[in-house]
Formats: structure tokens, sequence, C-alpha cells
């Protein structure tokens, strides 16, 4: 992975974070070579000195230096604003990321262990007996494991405390924002701190294999 950024990824970036428009901001890069400086929205730029077919910018969000930085001088000639088409990649891609990272809603055949924010609705088959542990904070808790079932597969589901009084068998569930783990070479479905547990006495739809 390169750690350094080509000069139109960084302007890219750059009209991201301070929220001005791309074309603008282009267009005052070509103003600012003509005429020494040029405002674009909430920044000011400013043509330092030219080198080598270079350009040296300065930008700046009222006295705070934003970058200073060199540009092609032949990339304030092209017809196509190459710095938009990056910016919208960008933000593609970080739009694309976050869709991802919303919670899923699966069956039980397609959980693999890593997988986070997992919805799931299942039945109860079986409850083991509480046990009593002291948790990794000193705290006191009950823990207890369940059978679950949305006729894909089954898979264990670890229950704390009061989950353990409101989940009978032969109940429905409702799982969101979960995660499966490995306890003892087994997969394992848990519920983190941001995750739900609702019940139900209704049996789930039966879904086609």
């Amino acid at each position: 992975m390169r750690s350094k950024l080509y000069p139109t990824e960084y302007l890219a970036l750059l009209t991201i974070k301070y929220d001005v428009d791309a074309d603008k901001f282009f267009n005052a890069l070509i103003a600012a070579e003509k005429n020494q400086k040029a405002q674009c929205e909430n920044l000011t730029i400013e043509c330092r000195s030219k080198q080598n077919n270079n350009i040296i910018f300065l930008i700046t969000q009222n006295t705070k230096v934003v970058a200073q930085l060199k540009i092609p001088q032949d990339l304030l000639t092209k017809k196509k604003n190459p710095i938009k088409e990056i910016r919208n990649n960008y933000l593609d891609e970080k739009h694309s990321t976050k869709k991802n990272t919303q919670p899923q809603t699966l069956q039980i055949k397609d959980l693999q262990i890593g997988m986070k924010k997992i919805n799931l609705q299942a039945t109860i088959i079986d409850i083991t007996k509480p046990k009593y542990v002291i948790t990794r904070f000193g705290n006191h808790a009950r823990v207890a494991n369940a059978t679950i079932t949305d006729n894909t597969g089954k898979i264990k589901l670890c229950l704390w405390n009061d989950q353990i009084d409101t989940a009978k068998p032969g109940n429905t569930i409702q799982i969101q924002n979960a995660k499966i783990s490995t306890y003892k070479n087994e997969k394992q479905l848990r519920i983190g701190k941001n995750g739900t547990l609702q019940t139900t006495k209704t049996p789930p739809h039966k879904q086609t294999l």
C-alpha cells in the first residue's frame, strides 16, 4: 500500500474534510494560479511560487493552515476536473463500507466465526442449567447456553442473567447486533452490550433450505 497520496487524492480528501464543492475548489486553484489568491467557500487558496512546472499552493481556513502542497502545473489545464472523480470514488467507497457494517439478517447455515452485527430469528430447542461465574470485571453473573435453530442449522447461544429468565424452550427469539465467536472449538452466538434479545411464544415461519 502506498504511504504517500497523489496530489489529486490529497486535494479530493481536503474537499471532503472541509465540505467544499469539488468544481469550485478546482476553479479556485486555477484562479489562484492566475491571480495569486482565490477564495473557495471557507478556504483561502494562495499561489506561493512556481518551480519546474510545479505550483506550490498554501491553503488556509481563517488563520489556520490547512495544507501547503506542490501540484503539477498541467493538472490545472485538464478539461475534466480530476479532483471531482476521485472525491466521488472516496465517497462511494465510504458509503459502501458503512453499508457493509450494518447489522445483517442471516440464517444459521451462513454464520462464520468472526462475523459481527448479526440479526437472526430462531427457535430455542433447549437451555442448560445456569451456572454462577465471576466476570473479568469481578462481578457475579449467571450464564447458560441455549441451543437454537432456524431450520437451516443449529448453534449455541450464550445467555446471561435476565436473558436466561426470558428465554424458554419453544420460544421464538429475535436477536439483533450479535457476533459469532468460538468456545471449546465450537461456534457460539453472543449478544454484546449493544445487542438485543426479544422472545415470543409464536414459532417462526418455516424456512426453505
